[in-house]
């Protein structure tokens, strides 16, 4: 893989968020040349932080991915573009509905069009989410699951994907999906609880507070680590097995979300849990149990993740302890 990516023109939509920038920082550690475009919204995370100890080795255009003459010079000369430019909360989705739709569905659409004029060789590696299901009937998540969406963000994001498998089949531009479950880790933006959660409860015990748990906290989830999702979208954009695919990226292990907030309190060694009703604009849109099969993605890639959640959990905490003050 390292070979592959030498001199490699790579694109990074959503750049200085948390996923763009880990891909970041394992490019250029492979010598690719990095393009970075994002727009610094304090809202989705993007941070120039998130690049420190790269930015001279990037080309960082800081505007909206929207705005496709910023992005016309640079089309041309690309090998791949990994997709991450979104809006990033499912509950905020219904309150801003057209906003949602323009950065997560539109300027996909947008984007496929300048490749489409200008280069059809480009892959596009993007990043979606399980939230494209709704709820599933079993909590097994399959790439052939029924697409029910129960937020405009799982449904904009739905139309992504749809945008990008017909440009695949009537233009040839290649293009992987991953759906990912539950991400956490280094470089995600701690300001509130609509993101990050596993970051959002770490700080939480760092600063001694009470992590609050809807309901019983019994619902099963499927936590993966920045680390892995990284090699996981990396391999994937090496692999020509991937092209036109959708493909699931999770840890494949259950865990209970109240043994997830357990495992923060036990590894920061601070904070406490309290048990809670669920307030309805949450539980119109919970998804119920939901655990990765990856069966797919192994027999596509011969990989699969490895890091525990404990593992994972400690990594992140290691990471905040040092550079707290960037993400709050």
């Amino acid at each position: 893989m390292l070979d592959y990516f030498r001199n490699k023109n790579v694109l990074i939509t959503g750049g200085l968020g948390f996923l763009g920038s880990n891909i970041a920082h394992r490019l250029v550690a492979m010598n690719a040349n990095v393009i970075i475009i994002d727009n610094l919204s304090p809202q989705y995370g993007g941070n120039l932080f998130n690049i420190e100890g790269i930015k001279d080795k990037c080309e960082i255009i800081i505007e909206d991915i929207r705005n496709t003459d910023i992005l016309k010079p640079h089309i041309p000369r690309l090998d791949i573009i990994f997709h991450f430019a979104a809006q990033v909360s499912y509950v905020d989705s219904l309150s801003m509905p057209f906003e949602d739709l323009s950065l997560n569905a539109s300027a996909t659409l947008q984007l496929l069009e300048l490749c489409r004029k200008m280069n059809t060789r480009a892959k596009i590696v993007f990043s979606s989410f399980r939230m494209v299901l709704g709820k599933i009937d079993t909590e097994t998540m399959l790439e052939n699951n029924p697409t029910n969406p129960l937020s405009l963000y799982g449904i904009h994001k739905l139309t992504s994907e749809k945008y990008l498998l017909m440009y695949y089949k009537d233009f040839g531009i290649p293009c992987v999906i991953l759906r990912m479950t539950n991400p956490y880790g280094p470089r995600q933006q701690l300001k509130h609880s609509k993101y990050a959660l596993i970051g959002w409860f770490i700080r939480q015990a760092m600063e001694g507070k009470t992590i609050r748990i809807f309901g019983d906290g019994k619902q099963i989830r499927d936590y993966i680590l920045s680390d892995d999702i990284v090699e996981g979208f990396l391999r994937c954009a090496v692999s020509e097995k991937t092209v036109g695919e959708i493909v699931n990226l999770g840890s494949g292990q259950k865990t209970e979300f109240c043994q997830m907030v357990e495992n923060v309190i036990n590894v920061v060694g601070n904070g406490k849990i309290e048990y809670i009703p669920w307030p309805k604009n949450y539980e119109r849109i919970e998804t119920g149990n939901v655990v990765a099969n990856l069966t797919k993605l192994q027999s596509i890639i011969t990989w699969k993740p490895t890091i525990t959640l404990t593992d994972g959990i400690n990594r992140t905490y290691e990471y905040y302890k040092l550079n707290m003050v960037h993400y709050i």
